[in-house]
C-alpha cells in the first residue's frame, strides 16, 4: 500500500461522516478540545478498516496518532484485523505496537473497540503479566484496557483474571472503571452464573454500587435484589 491508499481512507471518513452521529458522539464521549469529531459510525469504520486492512504499520500509525478521533479508531480497527491474521513473533510485535500507543487510546469507546480484539487474543496465547501494570497505571485509559482486555478470556472460560482485576480495581475513583468491572462481570453471568453469583457472594459488599447494579443486570429480579444495594434515603421498595 501507499500513501494514496491512506489518503482515500481518510478523504472516505469525511464523506461519510453524519452531523447527526458526530453532535451525539461529543455528548456520550466528551471529547477533549484538541479532539476532532468527524461523526462516523461505528459499524462503517468497522466496515472501512476491513477495506483498508492492507495498509503498512507506518500508515496505521499515523492514523493511530492522528488528532482525527474517527482516524485514530479505524487505525486500532485495521490493527485488530492485522493481529486477528497474525501469530508468534508477529503478533507480539503488533501487541507491543499497540502498548506503545496507548496514550492514543484516550477515549472509552476507543478501548472498547480496542483491548479485545488487539491485546485479548495475546493474552490468551502468551498470559496475563501485563494486565498487572496497565491496572497500576496511573492513566484511566490504561486501567479500563487492562479490565475491557478480559473480555477474550471470559469468553474463552477463563474468569479469574477479571475476578482478580474488579477486587483490584474496586476502590478506584472512576466511574468509568466501574462500569467496565460491572461490565465484564455480566458478561462473566452470560456463559457461567453460577460463577458469577460465587463471586458476588463473597465480594458483593465491598464492591461499587454502580459495578454490581451492571453486573446484575441479567440475573432474575429476585436474586439480584440479594446484591443491589438501595439508595441511601429511599426505601428498598
Amino acid at each position: 500500500m501507499t500513501d494514496v491508499s491512506l489518503e482515500r481512507l481518510r478523504a472516505e471518513l469525511r464523506e461519510l461522516a453524519e452531523a447527526r452521529v458526530r453532535v451525539q458522539l461529543e455528548r456520550v464521549l466528551s471529547p477533549a478540545e484538541d479532539d476532532e469529531l468527524l461523526g462516523v459510525r461505528v459499524p462503517v469504520l468497522r466496515g472501512l478498516a476491513r477495506t483498508h486492512r492492507g495498509l503498512e504499520l507506518e500508515e496505521v500509525d499515523s492514523l493511530v496518532r492522528s488528532g482525527v478521533h474517527e482516524e485514530r479508531f479505524a487505525g486500532l480497527l485495521i490493527l485488530a484485523e492485522r493481529v486477528r491474521t497474525a501469530r508468534g513473533a508477529e503478533r507480539g510485535a503488533l501487541v507491543d505496537f499497540y502498548l506503545a500507543r496507548t496514550g492514543r487510546v484516550d477515549n472509552w469507546d476507543l478501548v472498547d473497540g480496542s483491548a479485545p480484539v488487539v491485546l485479548g487474543p495475546w493474552l490468551l496465547e502468551e498470559g496475563t503479566d501485563v494486565l498487572g501494570r496497565l491496572a497500576g497505571s496511573a492513566s484511566l485509559w490504561e486501567r479500563r484496557i487492562a479490565v475491557v482486555a478480559t473480555l477474550a478470556l471470559i469468553r474463552a472460560g477463563r474468569y479469574e483474571p477479571t475476578f482478580e482485576l474488579v477486587l483490584a480495581l474496586r476502590r478506584d475513583p472512576e466511574p468509568l472503571i466501574h462500569k467496565a468491572l460491572g461490565w465484564m462481570l455480566r458478561e462473566i453471568g452470560r456463559h457461567d452464573e453460577k460463577a458469577l453469583v460465587d463471586f458476588l457472594d463473597r465480594h458483593a459488599p465491598g464492591l461499587p454500587r454502580i459495578t454490581v447494579r451492571h453486573a446484575t443486570e441479567r440475573l432474575d429480579p429476585q436474586e439480584r435484589a440479594r446484591f443491589v444495594r438501595p439508595r441511601r434515603g429511599r426505601s428498598a421498595g
